[in-house]
């Protein structure tokens, strides 16, 4: 992806982050209590925001060193840590599907590997 590509991803992804949390804080708050979730609804949107303005972040950096090709690799890697991660914890902290709990350290995973390749972006310049 190019970074206006990433930007524009950034945005959308902020904007979800944003009504994730609102619904959450607002239309959710008795059922999170209830269950004893809110702390894992609130790390969920927590990295959720983090790696939405990392990505965003990355977006203006391949506008600037458009020969980092990593960065869309990286920008990729925390989409997905977004989805497996914090996704699994959202569903985690709504259902109470435990299961879902064994694959967050994926999301986790990709997010590090997204910050790797930030890494190996800029040493290769």
């Amino acid at each position: 992806m190019k970074g206006k590509q990433l930007i524009q991803m950034a945005a959308l992804l902020g904007a979800a982050a944003v009504g994730i949390g609102a619904f959450g804080a607002h239309g959710l708050n008795n059922l999170l209590l209830e269950t004893g979730r809110t702390e894992t609804f609130e790390t969920a949107v927590r990295y959720h925001f983090y790696h939405t303005l990392a990505i965003f972040l990355i977006g203006i950096l391949a506008g600037v060193k458009p020969e980092w090709k990593q960065l869309s690799t990286a920008a990729s890697l925390m989409v997905f840590g977004i989805v497996i991660f914090c996704g699994s914890l959202y569903i985690l902290s709504l259902t109470g599907i435990t299961w879902l709990g064994a694959i967050t350290p994926i999301g986790g995973l990709a997010f590090i590997a997204g910050w790797i390749y930030v890494f190996i972006a800029a040493s290769k310049s």
